[in-house]
């Protein structure tokens, strides 16, 4: 039972995967403290706050790097179990 996953185990593109959500999350309230005072009738934020939003962008992005990783690991790995066949 080697060739089973463990529960606790890590696959290679987990890191980022969780990296990315937490920057998409960072930038999903950025982007609705940002967007508030527009709603509110308040006063804007710089346009640099805006920026900020962006983060949403950049996490999605690492997110999705995670994920390829974590293919491609899964792909070598299966490569190594049928060229042991």
């Amino acid at each position: 039972m080697r060739d089973k996953t463990q529960t606790n185990s890590a696959a290679p593109g987990d890191r980022l995967i969780r990296a990315g959500a937490i920057v998409f999350f960072l930038g999903a309230v950025a982007t609705l403290v940002t967007v508030a005072p527009l709603f509110l009738g308040a006063k804007p934020f710089p346009t640099y706050m805006f920026g900020l939003s962006m983060l949403m962008a950049v996490g999605f992005l690492v997110a999705g790097a995670g994920v390829l990783r974590s293919i491609a690991a899964g792909r070598r790995q299966a490569r190594g179990a049928s060229a042991s066949r």
